[in-house]
């Protein structure tokens, strides 16, 4: 696996600068914290602006997967998982 973030799936530039912020600057450190810690500290530095999209985002990313390919399930698991049962992810423009 790359350890560099923008050689990640799914992290743009723009991603990988708000990452920064919150002092994960490699793909090693990101997998130390995991994706659902990793959105939490984005959640608290940059609120509404982080939304269950970027937590899909981060753990597909993990898993060198497209955050899409998540299944309903992997989903459900990864927003109970952040205590974010009742937040629905926005609707994605085609």
């Amino acid at each position: 696996m790359p350890d560099r973030l923008d050689d990640l799936k799914n992290l743009g530039p723009a991603t990988v600068r708000m990452l920064a912020e919150i002092d994960v600057k490699t793909a090693a450190e990101l997998r130390q914290l995991g994706a659902v810690e990793t959105w939490r500290r984005l959640k608290f530095r940059f609120g509404s602006h982080v939304t269950l999209n970027a937590l899909y985002a981060l753990e597909a990313a993990l898993q060198g997967r497209h955050w899409l390919d998540l299944s309903p399930v992997e989903k459900a698991a990864l927003k109970a998982s952040a205590g974010q049962a009742g937040e629905q992810a926005p609707a994605l423009k085609a």
